[in-house]
């Protein structure tokens, strides 16, 4: 059992270097020619598929990355914990979405202050572009989810569909901010990113914590 704790955070602690290194390596390039190239051939590829009819998806898609969305489905998933008896991990849907997709991603945008893309934008945003707030708040939302899942859930079919199912909603939202023309795509890159650095750090706390409640019940 120590054994797999030791790998279990060794493992945690190299992915949080390599999330890290990979945040600040696209916030160092944000305006150098690599990233501007990435950019452009992606948002060349995704706006040239603009229709009606996909708007209108891309506009659903995008409100489970939007804050009433993430609020929303946050609230409900609360409840559902909480009338559970999984009181601990309704503390820790909490802290993890509202520092992290919040207080964590204004902070990024208020030091990085990289203006929204000057392209052919389908909806009006305000604020900062950088790192994209839905994408980042996606990433949390939906794989705290998918790690309270793992955690509650039985059948393991049902552990790899949530998880499949959470990815898919993740990586839409993100497409739909560059669709939408709010985005760069490096900007929901490094959403992503921080969004995974974020929760990765949210789990390994929750982690120490449960053990050591469990602990306590105990003795």
């Amino acid at each position: 059992m120590r054994k797999r704790t030791l790998t279990l955070g060794i493992s945690a602690i190299f992915l949080i270097v390599i999330f890290i290194w990979a945040f600040f390596e696209i916030a160092t390039g944000l305006n150098g020619t690599e990233i501007r190239s990435f950019d452009n051939q992606i948002i060349s590829f995704v706006q040239g598929k603009i229709s009606d009819r996909l708007t209108s998806i891309m506009l659903v898609i995008t409100f489970f990355g939007s804050v009433k969305g993430v609020a929303t489905i946050t609230f409900l998933v609360i409840l559902l914990l909480f009338f559970s008896r999984h009181r601990l991990l309704c503390l820790f849907l909490v802290i993890t979405i509202g520092i992290g997709a919040g207080v964590f991603n204004r902070i990024l945008k208020l030091y990085f202050k990289r203006e929204r893309p000057d392209i052919h934008p389908i909806i009006q945003e305000n604020g900062f572009s950088f790192p994209s707030g839905h994408s980042m708040g996606s990433m949390i939302l939906y794989g705290s989810l998918g790690y309270i899942l793992v955690k509650l859930a039985k059948h393991n079919w049902s552990k790899i569909f949530g998880l499949l199912v959470g990815l898919i909603i993740i990586f839409v939202v993100g497409l739909s901010r560059i669709y939408l023309g709010v985005h760069y795509p490096s900007d929901v890159v490094g959403g992503y990113i921080a969004g995974a650095f974020w929760l990765l750090i949210c789990i390994s706390i929750f982690e120490i914590v449960e053990k050591w409640h469990k602990r306590r019940k105990r003795i």
